[in-house]
């Protein structure tokens, strides 16, 4: 019941109220093309843009899976300030063109946001996650953690997609 109430509350809170743009580019988002059954399994999230659905959310993971109606199966997990566990259950399905990192996400009902892969390692080692709009960025690892000098080479990663790393929510180390 919990993670039902919870993804209905992020949920009413992303339609009524819009993250801020913070990409400071107009140049269109990259879009890197994915093996999806490479980008399933866990990941773990090294750093965000502000959201109201992960406020308070401390070494949040997202785990990707294959569902029986062909979906992709999405469970985003954090620990909160508190030590509890908080978890939401999604869905996702491919949309563009076949490859393309274009997916579509869904905590709750009929509604879909964007998310797109725009750069991963070729050994799907990291991912960068936006969508067109500019109001949400996720750096995804494999790893638990990250050292300061990939931080350094991930904040030039995402400098260079017209975002500002300071605006992001880095994991602790």
């Amino acid at each position: 019941m919990r993670i039902l109430l919870f993804s209905i509350m992020a949920l009413m809170t992303a339609a009524c109220v819009q993250n801020p743009v913070y990409r400071q580019s107009d140049e269109p988002l990259p879009v890197a093309y994915i093996d999806q059954q490479r980008y399933l399994g866990l990941w773990h999230e090294q750093a965000r843009l502000p959201n109201s659905f992960e406020r308070g959310c401390q070494r949040a993971t997202a785990e990707y899976g294959v569902r029986d109606d062909g979906l992709i199966s999405v469970l985003n997990t954090c620990i909160e300030a508190s030590g509890e566990r908080r978890s939401a259950e999604g869905r996702a399905r491919p949309t563009g063109e076949a490859g393309e990192g274009k997916l579509e996400v869904s905590f709750f009902g009929p509604f879909w946001a964007d998310y797109w892969v725009l750069q991963r390692a070729d050994d799907y080692s990291w991912s960068i996650v936006g969508e067109p709009e500019g109001r949400y960025l996720w750096l995804l690892t494999r790893a638990e953690t990250i050292t300061p000098e990939q931080r350094s080479a991930f904040e030039a990663r995402i400098t260079a997609l017209g975002y500002r790393p300071a605006d992001l929510v880095w994991a602790a180390p």
